[in-house]
């Protein structure tokens, strides 16, 4: 990639992450970039005309989707490459009766989302975003995207001179501890989060004529915004790094690709707390999907085993850096590197789904485009955390490796990555899909 199409991905990935705060608005953003690339949007409950060489998406629940290239069609000949990811992130969600009131200050009641760091979401600037289910006066019921934008929330710590052993390991609460501060106010008791939420709706909802709010998924995200770090600006910072960054390369992946095999990206909600949902990877979504387009071109009753059997699937999704503070953390043999490459994640007791022939074949990728490799192996007296991939390649039985960039901060408020394997990554995901 030249200097100047770098210049521009770092320029559209930071844009990208700042303008995604949710899995809703991630799906919408990569929504906006696949139509603008050709792809036509597909509804599950109609029929689907599919035609070879044709570009195709599908959104359920408004935070996993499914894009794809028909490519030539013939796709018992050498089956399908899928890239899989996930639209979510560790987080702080509004609770659905929020309001807490106390000593003249309006509070939100949040409950923790997915495995998330706590300490950093202490003084920050914090605003919240989401989707929200309303009623209008037709008595429809219909949905919209919001977000505030602004800082409105704020969870202040304990002055150090109220808690002298702070600085000496604090357990946080997450009960007590964690309620965001959002007015203060003589008249607390009248503040109702639904009715701040309808004026939101009656803005964003484009003239629909909301009556009532019905529910609600809203998620607190820091409004510091995404940027290039370092004295070279090597380095990128922002939330949501895992696993926005496997979405937006993912799909600027996709749309890059020659298109002449069939190809598939998947972006799944909620891999940070087990994937068991409609949109997760443990739900039918993508199985759902690969049945009807193979269908649409194989009409034998085995196709679908014979061309999951051919098929490979790259999960990308973050890896840990090593820590130059705390190198102790990892297996001195397998250490990642920001900025030295994609990273093969491996573990043998299946917690990715990375086997010597999928290896194989992502390293021969690699060696292509003379982009260097990295090995990923958790220390034996830690736990390891897991992806998609397993899960993928238990559901549809196909090969599948995972890899992605080296971080820091994972599942922090703000996390680290280097965005030169952003490119790399993007490149080797390019040629995947290229064959």
């Amino acid at each position: 990639m030249s200097k100047d199409g770098s210049t521009s991905l770092n320029e559209e990935l930071l844009q990208f992450l700042q303008q995604s705060p949710t899995p809703f608005h991630a799906v919408c953003n990569m929504t906006n970039m696949l139509e603008q690339a050709g792809f036509q949007r597909l509804d599950e409950v109609s029929t689907w005309e599919l035609k070879k060489n044709g570009s195709f998406f599908v959104v359920r629940n408004d935070s996993a989707l499914i894009a794809f290239n028909v490519g030539n069609g013939l796709l018992l000949d050498g089956g399908l490459r899928l890239l899989g990811a996930h639209t979510d992130s560790p987080c702080l969600k509004v609770k659905p009766v929020p309001e807490i009131n106390r000593h003249g200050y309006v509070q939100l009641g949040v409950e923790v989302y997915g495995g998330a760091l706590l300490k950093p979401w202490f003084d920050r600037d914090l605003s919240i975003a989401g989707k929200v289910e309303f009623q209008t006066k037709e008595g429809k019921l219909n949905n919209t995207l919001i977000d505030f934008r602004e800082p409105v929330a704020f969870i202040p710590s304990l002055a150090i001179h109220l808690d002298r052993k702070a600085n000496d390991g604090h357990k946080i609460n997450s009960q007590k501890e964690l309620h965001p501060i959002i007015l203060q106010s003589q008249n607390t008791e009248k503040f109702k989060l639904d009715e701040l939420l309808l004026e939101l709706v009656r803005k964003e909802s484009r003239g629909k004529s909301a009556k009532q709010v019905l529910s609600h998924e809203l998620f607190l995200y820091d409004t510091q915004p995404a940027h290039l770090v370092g004295l070279e600006k090597q380095f990128v910072a922002s939330a949501r790094l895992d696993n926005l960054v496997s979405c937006y390369l993912g799909c600027k992946s996709l749309i890059a690709s020659n298109r002449i095999h069939g190809s598939v990206l998947v972006c799944n909600d909620h891999e940070e707390v087990g994937s068991a949902s409609i949109t997760g990877a443990q739900g039918p979504f993508l199985k759902s999907v690969l049945k009807r387009l193979i269908r649409e071109f194989h009409k034998e009753d085995d196709a679908f085993q014979r061309v999951t059997h051919q098929s490979v699937c790259l999960s990308v999704d973050n890896a840990h850096g090593v820590h130059p503070n705390f190198p102790e953390k990892h297996d001195d043999q397998h250490c990642a590197f920001l900025n030295r490459g994609p990273v093969i994640k491996i573990n043998a007791n299946q917690r990715y789904a990375s086997n010597s022939q999928s290896i194989a074949l992502f390293k021969s990728l690699c060696n292509k485009l003379s982009i260097p490799y990295q090995s990923f192996v958790m220390r034996n007296d830690m736990a390891c955390g897991s992806t998609i991939g397993p899960i993928t390649a238990t559901q549809l039985g196909i090969t599948t490796v995972d890899v992605g960039v080296a971080s820091f901060g994972m599942h922090s408020i703000r996390e680290l990555a280097g965005i030169e394997d952003v490119k790399s990554m993007a490149e080797v995901a390019t040629l995947f899909f290229d064959r």
